[in-house]
């Protein structure tokens, strides 16, 4: 059950039909019927009731929490920052760890030096502050050296901050409320790009793009959904959730990704809690920029042998795709009747569930194939940007390459307006994307793996309703659908 203490807000991509009756929302996209006491509990928390103490209560808050569907909001946390230990990964960085450290004030620190040049400056730094040193004698990458953190850490928690990272003022705060619920395994801060002075192209793009960044609006955190993995740079860890290795120690790259995976299939809820923010320094020069973005792309497929179904350029429905398909190739017409074809089909099978189905299948298969339209494209093009680069240099193939790669970099522009001028914008989102989609090529060459170039095509996908929830307050049964 969900702490009674507990506020809940409906998640930005949760949909109310019937009068409020009938939820649509969470990740994987499921469908509530709620009864007249549930619904007046769900308008209460709206209106900032707390869960309260009622057993029904906290299992509707429970399920429409664990589903995605609702935000929880603590009132207060039971632990306080003397429960965190901070564990910092550090190799060669000895005025980013000093800067770091003085930050941290107060908090117990374990520094685990990962074969840095001058070692020796390191403990040094790490004995000024008062933090436990440990040092690797070789060079074996962040996951082996945040699991020698993990192992003497004797707190109920273990943040994990980067070198090159510095926490904001009382950024524990927001977060540490989060562990009163006893599913939750991780909670991670926004992670944004440190200002530049003066402003570079970069930091500006930087600031509207970066790849640690998981935006302004918190949410779970699970594969496949609005927030499907967080970094590691900052993310604070209940200490039980492992005993021994925590993170992967085979590899360098997306050990973070692996370890919220590997959570959520445990079935732990990690939570991303944007109103407490971390300053990360990036890379200042084009070439460092270019080299960490196909960095990134080299673990897709590692990632991918390891988690087969959570990682794919595209996920989506054969419908979707369908419908897609046609309006591409210059046949409208057919692509509406195939939409219309699954409005049909998937209102037939919300009989009985929803007073309206045309009107909720409409919104699921119609406009969620609108509006999803984009970001698949997107997804596709990051994954296979080098064959469009390719395909620019051929005449035959120029113009539908340099569509595919500019669209999803001016659609982009568009949603971050000022940041850059378009044209410098999309150069560098371009560039973004040809780096990253060729360390995914590379990394699946070595692999021998290429489900990271591969979309992924569901003919059915479950959209749950509260089954459970009948028995307890009034809620309905199940009914598939197909994803957008």
């Amino acid at each position: 059950m969900l702490p009674n203490s507990f506020g809940l807000s409906m998640d930005p991509s949760t949909v109310s039909f019937d009068e409020g009756t009938v939820l649509m929302g969470g990740s994987p996209l499921r469908l509530f019927r709620l009864s007249d006491r549930a619904k007046r509990l769900i308008a209460e928390w709206s209106a900032g009731s707390p869960v309260g103490h009622q057993p029904g209560a906290e299992r509707l808050a429970r399920r429409m929490v664990s589903a995605g569907a609702f935000a929880p909001h603590p009132a207060s946390a039971t632990l306080d920052p003397t429960a965190v230990t901070v564990v910092i990964p550090v190799r060669d960085r000895p005025e980013q760890l000093e800067r770091l450290l003085s930050s941290l004030g107060g908090l117990a620190c374990v520094v685990v030096d990962d074969a840095s040049a001058d070692a020796s400056l390191t403990m040094e730094i790490a004995d000024h502050h008062r933090a436990v040193f440990i040092g690797l004698s070789s060079n074996a990458g962040p996951s082996v050296a945040r699991n020698a953190g993990f192992a003497v850490a004797d707190t109920p928690l273990v943040a994990f901050v980067d070198s090159d990272c510095v926490p904001s003022l009382n950024w524990l705060d927001p977060l540490l409320g989060h562990f009163d619920d006893p599913l939750v395994a991780a909670v991670a801060p926004r992670i944004v790009p440190t200002p530049s002075t003066p402003p570079t192209s970069l930091s500006r793009y930087e600031a509207v793009r970066s790849s640690l960044d998981r935006g302004s609006v918190e949410g779970m955190v699970r594969p496949l959904s609005r927030i499907p993995y967080v970094p590691s740079a900052a993310l604070i860890v209940r200490r039980d959730v492992a005993v021994e290795d925590l993170f992967d120690p085979r590899l360098r790259g997306g050990e973070d990704v692996d370890l919220v995976w590997r959570l959520v299939e445990a079935g732990w809820n990690i939570r991303y809690e944007p109103t407490s923010t971390v300053l990360h320094e990036g890379p200042s020069t084009w070439t460092g920029f270019l080299a960490r973005r196909a960095f990134y792309g080299l673990t897709a497929a590692p990632l991918a042998q390891r988690h087969p179904d959570n990682l794919a350029p595209l996920t989506t429905s054969v419908w979707t795709a369908a419908v897609w398909f046609l309006t591409l190739i210059g046949r409208p017409m057919l692509a509406l009747e195939t939409l219309a074809a699954s409005i049909i089909i998937l209102a037939r099978r919300l009989s009985g569930l929803v007073r309206d189905p045309v009107k909720v299948a409409t919104q699921i298969a119609g406009v969620g194939a609108a509006k999803a339209a984009l970001p698949a494209w997107a997804g596709l093009t990051r994954a296979w940007a080098p064959a469009f680069a390719m395909g620019v240099l051929f005449r035959r193939t120029r113009r539908g390459a340099a569509l595919a790669l500019l669209v999803p970099a001016i659609s982009d522009w568009f949603e971050n307006p000022g940041a850059l001028d378009p044209a410098r914008y999309a150069a560098l989102h371009v560039a973004d994307d040809v780096a990253y989609g060729a360390g995914v090529w590379k990394g699946c060459a070595r692999a021998r793996c290429l489900r990271p170039l591969l979309p992924r095509l569901a003919i059915r996908a479950r959209v749950w309703s509260s089954e459970s929830l009948r028995t307890q307050l009034g809620g309905g049964r199940s009914v598939n659908s197909h994803p957008q």
